[in-house]
C-alpha cells in the first residue's frame, strides 16, 4: 500500500501486485514486437521454407504447387557441375581480395581523415559518396567506363600505350569487377573505421606520443588492437555481402565471358528466370543461406566471442 498525507488525513492506495505489473510489461513488449515479427516471418522465414520446399521438385515456376518430387537431386546436380565450382572459386577470390585489399585501404584511408588536414569534411563526403549510390546505377556508370572501344578508362589509358578489354576478357573481369567493388564500398568502411578510431580516447594516443612511441607503434600497438571490434564487424558484413554478390555483377557482365564472373547468385537467377526452372534455382538459394548461416555462426562463435560477451556484460550492467 502507498500512503499518501493530504493535510490531517491520510489516504491509502493499492500498489499493483508484482505478477501484474509483470504481465503488463510482457503485453506492453509483445504489442511492440507483433509487427514487426509478422513482417519478419512473411519477408524472411517463409521465403526460406519455400526455397528449401520448392529444391526438392523439379518444378518451372508454373502450374500450381510442384508435384515433381525427385528429393535431393538439385543439389546432387549442383555439386557436380562446373559452373557452381567456378562460383565457389569466384566467391573465395573475390573474399581474398576484399580482406586483404578494400578493407586495408579503407582503414589507411579513415586513419589519414582522422588528422586535421584541410578539408577533411569534403574529402569524407566525396569518398562515401559511392556507396550512396545504388549498385544498379554504379553497374551502368562502370560499364560506359570500362567499355572496350570508347571507354573512358582505353581514352585515358591510350595516352600510355596502354588498352585493355576490362569487362570483355576472361582474364581481366574479376580484377575489374574487384575495381567497381571497391570504388563502390570503400567508403563504407571507411566511415565504419573513422567512426571507430574518434571512439578511441585521445588521451591514450597523447600519452604514447610523451613515452617517445612513433607513429608506426602507436598505431600498431593502441589505435589497432582497440579497433580490433570495428574490424571484426568490418571483415562479417564484408564476406556476407559477397557471398550474396549479385547486383554489380548481373548489370557489368552478367556472370560472362563464359562463366568467368558469374557468382552463386547470378547463377541461381540464370536457372530460375531465363531457363526457368526454378526448382534447381532454390536449391542454389539453400546452399547460400546455408553458407551465410554456418559463416555467421562459426564467425561469431570463434571471432566475435569477446565482442558480442563485452556487449551482453555492458547491457546486464546497465540494467
Amino acid at each position: 500500500m502507498t500512503i499518501l498525507t493530504r493535510g490531517p488525513e491520510a489516504v491509502k492506495l493499492p500498489v499493483p501486485a508484482p505478477a501484474v505489473k509483470k504481465r503488463g510489461r510482457w503485453l506492453t513488449i509483445t504489442l511492440f514486437l507483433l509487427p514487426a515479427l509478422v513482417l519478419f516471418l512473411l519477408l524472411v522465414v517463409a521465403p526460406i521454407l519455400v526455397a528449401g520446399y520448392s529444391s526438392a521438385f523439379r518444378w518451372n515456376g508454373f502450374g500450381g504447387l510442384p508435384t515433381n518430387f525427385i528429393g535431393f537431386d538439385n543439389f546432387t546436380r549442383l555439386f557436380g557441375t562446373e559452373i557452381f565450382a567456378q562460383d565457389l572459386w569466384h566467391l573465395l577470390v573475390l573474399v581474398l581480395f576484399s580482406v586483404c585489399v578494400q578493407l586495408p585501404f579503407s582503414l589507411a584511408i579513415a586513419m589519414l581523415l582522422n588528422q586535421r588536414i584541410r578539408g577533411r569534411a569534403l574529402y569524407r563526403v566525396v569518398f562515401f559518396a559511392p556507396y550512396v549510390l545504388s549498385e544498379v546505377i554504379t553497374g551502368v556508370l562502370f560499364s560506359l567506363i570500362l567499355s572496350p572501344g570508347t571507354g573512358m578508362a582505353n581514352r585515358l589509358l591510350s595516352v600510355f600505350g596502354i588498352e585493355s578489354e576490362w569487362l570483355a576478357d576472361p582474364n581481366t573481369v574479376m580484377p575489374s569487377l574487384f575495381l567497381v567493388m571497391t570504388w563502390k564500398y570503400f567508403g563504407f568502411h571507411m566511415m565504419i573505421y573513422l567512426a571507430g578510431r574518434q571512439n578511441i580516447p585521445n588521451e591514450l594516443i597523447e600519452a604514447a606520443q610523451i613515452d617517445g612511441a612513433s607513429s608506426w607503434k602507436t598505431f600498431r600497438h593502441i589505435t589497432l588492437p582497440l579497433l580490433g571490434p570495428t574490424i571484426r564487424i568490418s571483415i562479417f558484413l564484408s564476406v556476407i555481402y559477397t557471398i550474396q554478390l549479385f547486383d554489380l555483377v548481373w548489370i557489368l557482365t552478367g556472370g560472362g565471358p563464359s562463366h568467368s564472373s558469374e557468382t552463386m547468385a547470378v547463377t541461381m537467377m540464370e536457372y530460375g528466370f531465363k531457363r526457368s526452372q526454378v526448382g534447381y534455382a532454390s536449391a542454389i538459394s539453400v546452399v547460400m543461406f546455408v553458407l551465410s548461416l554456418v559463416f555467421a555462426l562459426i564467425y561469431q562463435r570463434f571471432v566475435m566471442r569477446r565482442d558480442l560477451e563485452g556487449a551482453t556484460t555492458n547491457i546486464g550492467g546497465r540494467r
